[in-house]
C-alpha cells in the first residue's frame, strides 16, 4: 500500500468527477451521482448561502458552484481543496481558490466570519468532531458554520467512500455522515452553539455559532 499513491489516484478520480461524470459510494447512502457538484447552483443551494454571512471559507469547494455565488454578491470568499482541478474550476469560476488542506495554515486563520462545508463536507477526514473543532479555529469569536447534514435518523455513520468514474475506482478514504439527530452533539463538542437546522426541499443543513 502507497499512501502518496492512493492519494493520486483519489485526487484523479475527483478531477474526473469535476469535469463530468461519476458517482460516489460511501457511509449514509446509495451510489451518488456526482454531477450536481460542477452544475450551476440550485435553489437548495442558495438556500444554504444565505447564512453564509461575511467573509466566508469554502472548506472542500470542489468546482466552485457556491464560492462562484457569493463572489458574484461581491462577498469575500476563499475556496478551499486538496484537488488541483477543483481549484482550477472555482478560479475559472470567478472565485479566489487555493489548493490547501483544512488542517494546514488558511489565511486570515482565526478571522472568518463563516465556513461553509456543503455537499456532506462535514465528513472529511471521517471524525466530524475533529473537523469541527478545526474549523472553530479559522472562525473569529462570532463566526458560525454552515453545515450540510443528512436526514433524521441517519445518528453519526463512519466509514469509507469511493469515487467511480468511467468504470474505474477510486481506492476508499476515510468519509463520516451526520444526521440531522446529532447535529447538537457534533456542534457541542466542537465548541459551537446548538444548531438551527433548516430544510430546503429534501435538504437539510444547520447553522453552528462559536459557543462564547
Amino acid at each position: 500500500m502507497n499512501p502518496l499513491s492512493d492519494r493520486l489516484e483519489i485526487h484523479q478520480a475527483f478531477s474526473a468527477a469535476f469535469r463530468g461524470g461519476g458517482s460516489w459510494h460511501g457511509p449514509g447512502a446509495e451510489a451518488q451521482m456526482v454531477d450536481a457538484w460542477s452544475g450551476s447552483a440550485s435553489a437548495a443551494d442558495r438556500a444554504v448561502l444565505a447564512h453564509c454571512t461575511g467573509p466566508t471559507l469554502d472548506i472542500g469547494c470542489g468546482p466552485g458552484r457556491m464560492a462562484e455565488i457569493l463572489a458574484a454578491q461581491g462577498q469575500v470568499v476563499l475556496g478551499i481543496d486538496v484537488v488541483p482541478e477543483a481549484v482550477f474550476q472555482t478560479r475559472e469560476r470567478g472565485a479566489a481558490a487555493l489548493l490547501r488542506d483544512v488542517f494546514d495554515q488558511i489565511p486570515a486563520e482565526g478571522r472568518w466570519e463563516t465556513a461553509l462545508l456543503a455537499d456532506g463536507n462535514i465528513g472529511i477526514g471521517g471524525d466530524p468532531i475533529t473537523l469541527l473543532r478545526r474549523v472553530r479555529e479559522t472562525l473569529n469569536g462570532e463566526g458560525r458554520a454552515v453545515v450540510d447534514l443528512a436526514k433524521c435518523g441517519i445518528g453519526i455513520e463512519i466509514g469509507s467512500v469511493r469515487v467511480e468514474t468511467a468504470g474505474r475506482v477510486s481506492e476508499p478514504f476515510p468519509w463520516a455522515v451526520v444526521g440531522v439527530d446529532m447535529a447538537g452533539f457534533v456542534a457541542a463538542e466542537a465548541g459551537f452553539e446548538p444548531p438551527s437546522i433548516h430544510q430546503y426541499g429534501d435538504r437539510w443543513f444547520g447553522v453552528m455559532q462559536v459557543a462564547a
